[in-house]
């Protein structure tokens, strides 16, 4: 027999999967509920709402509980917010975030691809190819949120899974988004607060597992990077996503996030193990209802790691605009490029690209 608080889970479940599915019907990249606020999706980078009723605190609570799992709830209980994934069988796997703000309980729910996606069909420069042919290094995937970071690592795993036999790669993530089946390689996939109680420590572990290849879902702070650095220089290759939006403020991110006599050595490491960064934006397009790809591309060559060593990070970016022949592009370039095709209005263009520019 069914108990009384079974049923209203269920109900609740039933609920939030109803307001799930309206958004990923419509192809929505995100699904948002805010107490005092109607239900919101995201399409093509706008949030538009789902009707006028307002979401109440009280029964938002009940339905997130409805789906967290008893360690997420008790994650949300000590820190006000928690980080999980949520499938729904037969129609989309997402990410989820559940937080406290000054009116009550809110969640975004991010619609994750089934499988990883190959890197042909997202559009993505070929050059991107030769990140997985690299034994060694750091690579960094930059980006604001929502750009498709991590689909994009994502599809470099996969990629490194197909063509790659007998590599073992390690991945940490918060949470495991795209699930990777072996193909070639041994692939190992750990969650952050789930297999792991930080990513510092499952870094620290992670030198001590024999891995090939480590996959940073996101590096955040100072000890995960100097890791990260250490593990680069030691034989591993380091695929790691960040948070910023072009090279140069990915390098002084790291070099910033430590204190300045330690500076200099982080420089150093960087010079010597960084072997590229991709940074990637997602624009609003001139018909309203899309997005496209604008990029950025630096290889590390001998004379941008000097630059790095030297603390001379602004001279990068000429060494970018002559670097075709090595496959370098900036972000400018890309998006200039955008609306010479009528992809992007010019208005568009002169937010993101450098000033004067356009």
């Amino acid at each position: 027999m069914q108990s009384a608080s079974t049923g209203v889970m269920e109900a609740d479940t039933a609920a939030l999967r109803e307001i799930i599915e309206r958004g990923v019907n419509v192809q929505a990249s995100d699904v948002h509920l805010h107490t005092g606020y109607p239900p919101m999706m995201r399409i093509a980078g706008s949030m538009v709402a789902m009707g006028e009723e307002k979401l109440e605190n009280t029964k938002l609570m009940q339905q997130f509980n409805a789906i967290l799992s008893e360690k997420d709830r008790e994650i949300f209980a000590k820190r006000k917010d928690v980080d999980f994934t949520y499938e729904i069988p037969g129609l989309a796997r997402l990410r989820g975030s559940v937080f406290v703000g000054h009116i009550g309980v809110n969640a975004s729910f991010r619609v994750l691809p089934p499988t990883a996606v190959p890197l042909q069909d997202l559009g993505l420069p070929p050059q991107l190819e030769r990140f997985i042919d690299y034994h060694h290094g750091l690579v960094l995937l930059t980006g604001p949120a929502g750009c498709g970071k991590s689909t994009t690592l994502a599809a470099l795993v996969n990629l490194i899974n197909e063509k790659h036999s007998g590599r073992h790669v390690l991945s940490l993530e918060d949470p495991i988004e795209i699930l990777h089946p072996h193909k070639k390689c041994v692939i190992n996939q750990r969650q952050i607060n789930l297999h792991t109680n930080s990513c510092e420590r499952a870094m620290r572990a992670a030198l001590r597992e024999d891995p090939d290849i480590i996959v940073i879902g996101e590096m955040r702070d100072a000890e995960t990077m100097q890791l990260a650095l250490t593990a680069a220089e030691t034989g591993h290759l380091v695929m790691a996503s960040m948070h910023t939006t072009d090279a140069i403020k990915s390098i002084t991110r790291i070099v910033d996030s430590f204190h300045p006599e330690k500076q200099p050595q982080i420089r150093t490491m960087l010079g010597e193990s960084l072997q590229a960064v991709f940074s990637q934006l997602l624009l609003p397009c001139t018909d309203g209802k899309t997005r496209a790809l604008a990029y950025e591309l630096l290889f590390v060559n001998a004379a941008v790691g000097n630059m790095i060593r030297e603390k001379k990070t602004f001279q990068i970016p000429s060494i970018m605009q002559t670097g075709k022949a090595q496959g370098m592009v900036t972000l400018s370039q890309t998006i200039g490029d955008l609306v010479r095709a009528g992809k992007v209005s010019r208005d568009v263009a002169k937010k993101y690209a450098e000033e004067g520019y356009f």
